[in-house]
């Protein structure tokens, strides 16, 4: 039986023992890169997945570059460099002799893509160009955890050129709505979008619009961001078109991403202490099938009833397992499933078969409900599995408002943060950079949202000087 330590025990090591326990990923033989198992990646699957469907109906096709990029591009644009440059994994030999020059494991790939789009951009007839890649990432991490943050991840990284900053703006929102829905109607992770603050910008951005929810021990999470790149990058790389004016200009470039830590999310903002809880949309399993016998007449009984319910959820598109192992007692399947998070479990056993019943227990809740086997349809199951859906949502819409407060002085800021579940704080602000570096190296909290620029009339609850804004400040992943 799975040994899972409680989330108010040890939050961390509840995270890592749900990860083992579901049988979702395991560590690697190289430092800080994970083995997805099965379970996992199945779940990103369906993630990326939807979100594929999602990216292409916003005009976005898919295409692929290398994973090697030439060292001197990512030196073309200064902050884009300074920014991954502690990150970089580099190629220095292959084929058994050194490189002409060095090639960086691709960490983003904004680099090598616009290298590309200089040549396939010549006229305002090619803008909007819109572009999402599917790949693998390398990032030096120091400090790494499972799907969360790891040496080498999984991600999707959408490009974009447009004729005007306008055009940019827009398609930046478009992604963040895409994402924002994305999460709130598949993931049933209520997420807060907004702005980055200039010192958790992109690396050579104008600006960042970002996803963030709450973890149920109060940490904030970065789901997505998407990125306003101006003309930094096509000024670097000499992305020209000619208006329709016959003037050159320089184009206007978005990127954006999520990445395989929203598996991560999941887990940390839906899980409780028996393991994961997944949304029936993500569930690689959303109902599965326990029969209980003690000889085989009550087997095949079992399994008569079971079959003939299970080929009905199948016709209508639901996702079904038949657990009919004979090595393992029913309690190991009980907790193998609701470990790993499957929405609805079906039971029936030697009494059940009796009275004519079966039973049905719901993951989210862990309540049970007994119904006459001859009267249950599969219609009841798909009403469930929506009830799971809005329930999951609805519980961790609760827990964010609940853990989001409001201070106006220093000392009820760093009192809040001290609390078990810090949450998120609402604060007004002067938009002083300095000051926010003060406030992280101080209570290890940041920014992670600007909810509302050209505040008046306020005060920063730091310094004291007239606020600008008004900000969400956690503690992060």
């Amino acid at each position: 039986m799975a040994r899972i330590t409680s989330q108010s025990e040890d939050f961390s090591k509840w995270y890592l023992d749900v990860i083992k326990e579901a049988d979702m990923a395991e560590n690697s033989a190289v430092r800080g890169c994970m083995v997805i198992k099965p379970w996992g990646y199945a779940i990103w699957e369906a993630i990326q997945g939807e979100l594929d469907r999602r990216i292409k109906e916003l005009g976005v096709k898919n295409c692929y570059f290398p994973m090697f990029i030439p060292e001197s591009f990512l030196t073309k644009e200064k902050e884009h460099v300074e920014g991954f440059a502690p990150e970089c994994a580099v190629v220095t030999h292959g084929g058994g002799k050194k490189l002409d020059e060095p090639l960086v494991v691709r960490p983003t790939s904004e680099t090598i893509m616009y290298d590309t789009y200089s040549r396939w951009i010549q006229s305002h007839r090619d803008l909007p160009l819109l572009l999402n890649q599917w790949a693998n990432i390398v990032r030096w991490e120091m400090r790494t955890r499972p799907f969360l943050r790891t040496t080498e991840f999984l991600w999707q990284e959408g490009h974009t050129a447009h004729a005007t900053s306008e055009d940019a703006a827009d398609f930046v929102q478009k992604a963040l709505d895409m994402y924002k829905s994305f999460d709130h109607d598949f993931l049933c992770v209520p997420v807060l979008t907004g702005k980055k603050s200039p010192k958790e910008t992109f690396a050579g951005a104008l600006y960042t619009m970002t996803t963030e929810a709450l973890a149920k021990d109060g940490k904030a999470i970065q789901a997505g961001t998407s990125h306003h790149l101006g003309q930094t990058f096509s000024k670097a790389f000499g992305i020209q078109f000619q208006d329709k004016d016959g003037t050159r200009k320089h184009a206007w470039q978005t990127s954006w991403g999520v990445s395989t830590r929203m598996v991560g999310t999941l887990i940390v903002c839906l899980g409780d202490d028996a393991g994961l809880r997944l949304p029936p949309t993500v569930a690689p399993i959303q109902v599965v099938f326990v029969p209980i016998w003690k000889d085989d007449d009550q087997k095949e009984k079992i399994l008569n009833i079971f079959n003939k319910l299970e080929s009905e959820l199948k016709e209508s598109g639901v996702r079904v397992h038949m657990d009919d192992r004979d090595n393992v007692s029913p309690g190991f399947k009980f907790n193998e499933w609701e470990v790993k998070g499957v929405p609805v479990r079906i039971e029936m056993g030697p009494r059940d078969l009796e009275a004519g019943n079966l039973t049905v227990v719901r993951r989210d809740t862990m309540e049970k409900e007994t119904f006459s086997a001859d009267k249950f349809e599969a219609s009841s199951v798909l009403t469930l599995l929506d009830d799971i859906q809005k329930r999951l949502y609805s519980d961790a819409l609760k827990f964010r408002e609940d853990n989001t407060h409001e201070v106006d002085n220093v000392e009820d800021f760093k009192s809040q943060l001290a609390k078990d579940i810090p949450g998120f704080i609402r604060v007004y602000w002067c938009g002083d950079e300095t000051l926010e570096e003060k406030v992280q190296n101080e209570t290890k909290a940041t920014i992670r949202i600007i909810e509302e620029d050209n505040v008046t009339g306020k005060k920063c609850f730091y310094s004291g000087k007239e606020a600008t804004q008004r900000v969400l400040f956690a503690k992060a992943y």
